[in-house]
């Protein structure tokens, strides 16, 4: 793990939905933790093609990050905030055309599933976001949908995200991450209140369709493939550009007024803490209202500062974007949070409260350094996957 102190500057006062502001400065600092995820193009290519053999098996054995029913409790006022410096933005950009995906058109192409391997060795998933950077490839999810705070280990293993999932589909491919970039205090002290990470990641790949070979065929390939019943198959690859390309960027906010409203977004799976279970997990679901005002926490996961929304999704939402302006005509908005917690504020155990990370300047430090950097392609002009 890389440790980086950062300054967070060159914020921008908030001046609407897709408005310029005037150039502002944030005072405070940033200790920001960055580590390797799929660190070439190789092991990327290993990591695509594990999610996609069988026709996509592995995705769909998955099953949400699930929270211990304990850890769903009553949230206790903790006053206000203080920002640490100006308010910022920074725009959205538009998605491609907008056809396929899922049913709902107003939720954002932006939206899907980040997968992984835990530390049990099970497969796993959170929700996410695809966010604006320079190069159109960073991802927006919670700190700990990315650094494995059970395993103590530093990130999850074979870790992707698919946007746009919908029952068991990759409408627009399935990106590989490259670099993980969160708090230095959550990916090592497991700090709650910086319980958000952004993610690089490589160009997407997609599918078109299976081919049946012979076996000298199989063995050269290096992308996903399997054999059964003494049959040979590959699956047909492309390069499915960047993400920001293919499905958009969620913009970016931090240092506001809290108590405004906010739109959630994400994948609800888990049963709530007495056993029933409202959500599939197959398609996303959304929360509107207004944040809390005042700061809440959580003492049992170091929590002094998240906002609140008033929200009764269970697990499986966590990592999903929480977006202030959003546009429903455009789908567009500003991230300004994302799901971390879960709570229980009516004590009859179920989940009626979710909250999220104030993003202040520290996030902004650590987004503005995630946002510069490009990835690559991992899919050959032949449809193979680099070695």
């Amino acid at each position: 793990m890389k440790r980086i102190f950062l300054p967070a500057g060159g914020a921008l006062m908030a001046a609407g939905l897709l408005a310029s502001g005037l150039a502002g400065s944030a005072q405070a600092s940033s200790d920001m933790a960055d580590d390797p995820m799929a660190g070439s193009t190789r092991e990327a290519a290993s990591i695509a093609s594990f999610w996609a053999a069988s026709n996509g098996a592995a995705l769909r054995q998955a099953t949400s990050y699930t929270w211990d029913a304990k850890q769903v409790r009553r949230l206790v006022s903790k006053g206000g905030y203080t920002p640490d410096g100006n308010p910022g933005t920074v725009n959205p950009t538009s998605d491609a055309p907008r056809s396929g995906g899922g049913q709902n058109i107003n939720l954002p192409k932006t939206i899907g599933k980040v997968f992984f391997v835990d530390a049990s060795g099970s497969y796993r998933w959170c929700s996410a976001t695809s966010i604006q950077s320079n190069y159109k490839n960073l991802v927006a999810t919670a700190g700990h949908c990315v650094y494995d705070v059970d395993g103590n280990r530093d990130t999850m293993n074979k870790w992707v995200f698919v946007p746009g999932y919908y029952q068991g589909k990759a409408p627009w491919g399935i990106y590989v991450g490259k670099t993980a970039y969160t708090h230095y205090d959550f990916a090592n002290y497991e700090d709650f209140d910086r319980d958000y990470a952004f993610v690089t990641v490589y160009n997407g790949i997609q599918f078109d369709g299976v081919k049946q070979v012979n076996k000298s065929d199989y063995n050269r390939f290096t992308g996903p493939k399997w054999s059964r019943g003494g049959h040979y198959y590959i699956a047909l690859s492309k390069d499915a550009g960047r993400l920001g390309d293919a499905v958009g960027g969620q913009g970016f906010a931090w240092n506001q007024s809290t108590g405004k409203v906010v739109r959630a977004f994400g994948y609800p799976y888990a049963p709530h803490p007495d056993g029933h279970k409202a959500y599939s997990g197959v398609t996303p679901k959304h929360c509107y209202g207004k944040t809390t005002g005042k700061a809440v926490g959580a003492s049992w996961l170091k929590v002094e500062e998240h906002i609140g929304l008033k929200c009764a999704v269970t697990p499986g939402y966590d990592g999903g974007p929480w977006m202030m302006n959003y546009s429903n005509s455009k789908r567009l908005g500003y991230v300004n949070g994302v799901t971390s917690t879960f709570a229980d504020q009516d004590e009859n155990d179920r989940i009626d409260y979710i909250t999220s990370p104030y993003f202040d300047g520290e996030t902004a430090a650590i987004y503005n350094e995630a946002k510069k950097f490009a990835s690559g392609k991992i899919v050959g002009p032949n449809g193979e996957l680099f070695k």
